[in-house]
Parts: structure tokens; C-alpha cells; sequence
């Protein structure tokens, strides 16, 4: 039997296209599903590079309800309501902010956006 390897997903940061484009994944979602039911509040500091923006992708993805994502991952058993939750991702990563102005116009574009989503 020929096995197939999968392709790293070096600079992939979404989890929606890391699973649907085949990525190779390492299950933390036991993990994710743990910090998600304990209610706590957590500040995530680690360097740069060390999988911040996938967490976060991924938390979207669980939180939107996108349960089909997660088929064959720890958090498919360990979740029993796939509750949908309104997400509100600020990427600052998008663009460089030169000025406050610059800065305060993505804002205002993003709650603009958010407000016709969710009222």
C-alpha cells in the first residue's frame, strides 16, 4: 500500500486552507477544545513564527461553527454542540500603518463591516 506524504504548511496561517488544501496538521485541537471550555481569559505571548495566527484561525473556524473542518480531529469527538458564535478577527498584519489616520481608517472600515454582519 503506497502512502502519500503530505505537503508542510510552511506560511500558511489559515486553517480553513490548511485543512482543505491537504496540509499536513498536527492535532492540537484537544488542546484548543481544553482552553475554549475552561472560560478563563489567556494572553498568548510567544516569538514570532510559533503558530499564534493559525490558533487564532483555527479558534475562528470553531467559534463560526465550521464543524465540517475538524472531521478526523480530537475536538469532532470532544464537542457535543457546535454552537455559532459571532467572530470579530482583527488582522493588523494586513497593512503597514504609517500614521494614526491610517491606522484609525482600517478600524473604522472593519467595525463598519462588523456592524452590517452582526447589527
Amino acid at each position: 500500500m503506497e502512502q502519500t506524504l503530505k505537503n508542510l504548511p510552511i506560511g500558511i496561517q489559515d486553517f480553513e486552507s490548511l485543512i482543505n488544501d491537504g496540509y499536513l496538521y498536527v492535532d492540537k485541537t484537544a488542546l484548543m477544545h481544553q482552553l475554549v471550555s475552561t472560560g478563563r481569559y489567556y494572553f498568548l505571548s510567544r516569538p514570532r513564527r510559533f503558530g499564534k495566527s493559525l490558533l487564532i484561525s483555527t479558534l475562528k473556524a470553531y467559534f463560526l461553527g465550521k464543524k465540517d473542518l475538524f472531521k478526523g480531529l480530537a475536538v469532532e469527538q470532544l464537542e457535543q454542540k457546535w454552537t455559532v458564535h459571532p467572530v470579530l478577527h482583527l488582522d493588523l498584519n494586513t497593512a503597514k500603518y504609517k500614521s494614526p489616520d491610517a491606522l484609525n481608517q482600517v478600524l473604522h472600515e472593519t467595525l463598519t463591516e462588523w456592524e452590517g454582519l452582526y447589527g
